[in-house]
C-alpha cells in the first residue's frame, strides 16, 4: 500500500493519538488534519512566537478544540461506545459531577453510576486487548492488518457508518482504481457495489484541500472535471462522510 494513502491518525501509537501529532524527523505533524509545523522555524500565533512544537500545541487547541474533543465526537462505532456513552463522557470531561450529569441527561444518579462500571470495565478490557495484540504482533512479527499476499486497508476516520463494505484490501483497491479511474483522474464509471464506491470517493476527495471552503458553485466544477453526473458524486461524498457541508448548503469542506 502506498504510504500516502494511510491515514496518519490509524498509525498512531496511543501516546501519539493522546497528544494529537506524531514527532518526524524534520516536523511534527496533526494526526488530525495533517498541518505539519518545521522544526527549527519560529511561528508567530496571535503576535506571539513560539517554537514548532509549542506551535502544533496551540493548533491542536485552537483548530480541533483538544484531542480529546476530537475524539469524542468521532463516530461512536471507531471508539467502541454507545451514543448515550458519548454524551455521559463528554459531560465527564466538562468535569461534572455524576449528580450534575444525571439532571443534564434526565436520568437517575445510580444510572450514571452504572455507566461508570461499565466504562471502567471497558477500559480495563481494551488495555488487556492491546497488550494482547502487541504481544500477537511481537511473536508472529506480523501486523493484524497483514494478510498473506495483501494488506488491509483502514476506512476513513470520518465515515459515517462501519461495517463489511470497508472491509478492503490494498489489492482490491488498487484493482478498483485500475478499472474505474483513467490516467487523467477521471471516473470511467461510478461503480454500483459499495466496497468499490468507497474506494473511488477515497480518490476523488483528494482533489479537495483539507482545511478549506469551497462553496456549491466550486465543488461542483472539480467535480465535473471526475466525473459528468457531479451532483450524485457530491451527495455521496457528504453521505460517506468524506465531505461536510453546512445546513444551508453554501459552503463545503473536507470532514476532519
Amino acid at each position: 500500500m502506498n504510504e500516502n494513502d494511510k491515514e496518519l491518525f490509524w498509525e498512531a501509537n496511543v501516546d501519539e493519538v493522546k497528544k494529537g501529532y506524531i514527532q518526524l524527523e524534520d516536523c511534527y505533524k496533526c494526526i488530525i488534519c495533517e498541518e505539519e509545523f518545521e522544526k527549527g522555524r519560529i511561528y508567530e500565533i496571535n503576535s506571539n512566537f513560539y517554537d514548532c512544537k509549542k506551535a502544533m500545541e496551540i493548533h491542536i487547541i485552537e483548530k480541533h478544540g483538544s484531542t480529546l474533543n476530537y475524539l469524542l465526537n468521532m463516530n461512536p462505532t471507531f471508539i467502541g461506545i454507545s451514543q448515550v456513552q458519548r454524551e455521559v463522557l463528554l459531560l465527564m470531561a466538562m468535569g461534572l459531577s455524576d449528580k450534575e450529569i444525571a439532571i443534564k441527561l434526565g436520568v437517575a444518579q445510580s444510572t450514571i453510576r452504572n455507566h461508570r462500571y461499565k466504562l471502567r470495565e471497558k477500559e480495563k478490557q481494551a488495555r488487556l486487548f492491546l497488550a494482547m495484540m502487541e504481544l500477537i504482533s511481537t511473536n508472529t512479527k506480523k501486523n493484524l492488518t497483514v494478510l498473506d499476499k495483501e494488506m488491509l486497508c483502514d476506512a476513513h476516520k470520518t465515515a459515517t457508518t462501519i461495517d463489511d463494505r470497508y472491509n478492503i484490501t490494498d489489492k482490491e483497491r488498487e484493482t478498483t482504481i485500475k478499472n474505474y479511474i483513467d490516467e487523467t483522474g477521471a471516473i470511467k464509471t461510478f461503480p454500483s457495489k459499495e466496497k468499490k464506491k468507497i474506494i473511488i470517493l477515497t480518490e476523488i476527495v483528494k482533489n479537495f484541500s483539507k482545511g478549506k471552503k469551497y462553496s456549491e458553485k466550486e465543488i461542483n466544477r472539480i467535480l465535473k472535471r471526475v466525473y459528468e453526473d457531479y451532483a450524485t458524486i457530491r451527495r455521496a461524498l457528504v453521505e460517506y462522510g468524506f465531505i461536510e457541508r453546512s445546513n444551508d448548503c453554501s459552503s463545503y469542506w473536507v470532514k476532519e
